[in-house]
């Protein structure tokens, strides 16, 4: 694969990067999508010290999408972790992103989530 279609952004952590595997294309696709798709359904977004906690509404859907995203970026960005909350609170649906040293910035400018 030629080098200019990989995704050049990487961060580092300890002695390992943090990056995604997508090539460039594919990481805009994903943004274009399954990403924007997620990002319209947070209704709020709170800063955590290696990432981010994001509030959804309950509904079914909603829940799909964020599972559809979840083992995606599994596969993708294996540096992430996933914590999935699902309850009958006023915020139904809790997902916090986080990762190692490096990973929020990732987050904030990389999937931009």
């Amino acid at each position: 694969m030629p080098q200019e279609l990989l995704n050049t952004t990487t961060m580092e952590k300890d002695e390992n990067k943090i990056s995604c595997k997508l090539t460039t294309p594919e990481l805009r696709r994903r943004k274009a999508t399954a990403i924007a798709k997620l990002k319209k359904l947070v209704i709020e977004r709170q800063e955590m010290p290696n990432g981010f906690r994001y509030k959804f509404a309950g509904s079914d859907q909603t829940l799909d999408l964020i599972n559809d995203f979840i083992k995606t970026e599994r596969l993708c960005c294996d540096f992430f972790s996933f914590h999935l909350t699902v309850s009958k609170q006023v915020y139904p649906i809790l997902l916090e992103l986080s990762g190692p040293k490096g990973a929020k910035g990732f987050i904030e400018n990389e999937i931009e989530l």
